[in-house]
């Protein structure tokens, strides 16, 4: 902790360095908090069981927990191992460098697995699979992404989160001496949880001044002026479960009391966010297994079965236009007219069906079967053979051909509608009433 302490004091100036020690004598620190006041924590968790990122103001540490079987201890064979592993990153600090740990990442380390090991908090007779054959080991990676001050707090909250929410894969023996292990997967077999008695958390003090005014959850600045510092690991009973002092800076025995109490106090307040943190995490987690039916199926998801049948009821519309068209020339043959068949309702689909059209108008699907009749007919008149002009008499006229003419036109073209019939059409005309005096007398 001392060579992290000296490599941050190259940038700090004398000056920065008063002010922040004339401060605290007014109980006053530079980012505005009390002596005692803690910086705020924030607790998250990744995708994946022992995952969790916690966030000390600005500092954070990740925190993941992974497990393996080996074989136990010899003084140990019943019990399972836990190991703690820090990794601080250049990014974090630049005083950080790669590669062998320095004094401050083993401290770091130490302090960390002296809380959860002495203390017992984690049950190691649990994660004994065969008694001296195999066994649970349990490793910590703690890795420092940003050093705001305080880094020791900060790792032992993210390595309770992290075991709070990591879940062992379960094993079973099996074979035919009964001592192979046999894995399960998460797919098979639920997972187990750790068994944690209790959380033991690290709360950090410096000493700062001639006077040696205490400050809790020092910062960054706070830790390059700082003339020592004591850890305290206690529980929510009150435990005292480790404590280390560091620093050449004398402490009286009432300052170390005064810290414990203070501690055991912030301890209680940051368990309560670890469990409500943890509880929230569990929560999401059981949702996750839960199937859930929606109630509206989106028109994308339709599945290929039902798009098959959705295209066989257009094909079955498609056969009954064309059926319909049919019918209609058919009945042309016949001789029948529009105007005796009038366009009914749509009932089929069109012929060029497309399944992602909006719709179809009636008024222009009406407009466009009258445009096809008229052209059917029309086609058929160029196929009718020509009228010859023949006179039976010789008294007809070439007015009465052209009148013939034109009756026979309208008879083969159809008219679409009938006309009603008038007083005129009732009239013989003259040429008619004229070849009957003829017939009459030859006739006579």
């Amino acid at each position: 902790m001392m060579e992290q302490r000296l490599a941050n004091t190259w940038w700090m100036t004398v000056n920065d360095k008063n002010f922040i020690r004339t401060s605290l004598l007014s109980d006053i620190r530079i980012d505005g908090r009390s002596p005692f006041d803690y910086r705020n924590v924030t607790i998250q968790f990744g995708s994946e069981d022992g995952s969790s990122e916690v966030q000390l103001g600005q500092t954070r540490v990740l925190g993941f927990v992974t497990s393996q079987l080996v074989q136990p201890y010899r003084d140990r064979p019943n019990e399972g191992t836990l190991a703690i592993f820090t990794e601080f990153s250049p990014m974090a600090d630049p005083s950080f460098e790669i590669g062998r740990p320095g004094e401050f990442a083993v401290e770091l380390g130490r302090i960390v697995d002296r809380g959860l090991r002495e203390s017992r908090a984690v049950d190691t007779e649990s994660l004994c699979v065969v008694a001296g054959k195999w066994v649970w080991s349990i490793r910590i990676d703690l890795h420092v992404v940003d050093n705001g001050g305080n880094l020791v707090d900060a790792a032992n909250i993210a390595a309770l989160a992290a075991l709070l929410t990591f879940r062992r894969p379960e094993c079973t023996l099996g074979g035919d001496d009964g001592q192979e292990v046999i894995i399960h997967p998460a797919e098979v077999r639920e997972p187990l949880p750790l068994i944690v008695h209790h959380l033991p958390v690290a709360v950090t003090f410096a000493f700062i001044g001639s006077e040696s005014t205490v400050v809790i959850d020092p910062s960054h600045f706070e830790e390059t002026v700082m003339g020592g510092k004591l850890t305290a690991t206690v529980n929510t009973n009150g435990d005292v479960c480790a404590i280390q002092k560091a620093g050449g800076e004398c402490v009286t025995q009432s300052v170390i009391m005064q810290c414990l109490r203070v501690a055991s106090v912030k301890a209680a307040d940051i368990t309560g966010k670890i469990k409500k943190a943890v509880e929230l995490y569990n929560t999401r987690r059981a949702l996750k297994k839960i199937k859930r039916h929606p109630g509206s199926i989106d028109v994308t998801d339709v599945p290929k079965d039902t798009q098959k049948s959705k295209l066989k009821i257009e094909d079955k519309s498609i056969k009954q236009s064309d059926d319909t068209e049919i019918g209609n020339r058919s009945s042309k043959k016949d001789g029948n007219s529009l105007g005796d068949n009038k366009p009914k309702a749509f009932i089929g689909g069109p012929s060029s069906w497309d399944p992602y059209s909006k719709g179809i108008k009636a008024d222009e699907l009406k407009a466009s079967l009258a445009s096809r009749a008229v052209m059917t007919l029309t086609e058929k008149m160029d196929e009718l053979p020509p009228v010859k002009r023949q006179f039976t008499t010789k008294d007809e006229a070439p007015g009465d051909a052209v009148a013939a003419h034109s009756s026979l036109v309208t008879a083969a073209t159809c008219e679409p509608t009938n006309k009603a019939k008038t007083l005129m059409d009732a009239v013989k005309p003259k040429h008619k009433s004229r070849k009957k005096k003829l017939l009459n007398t030859d006739a006579s």
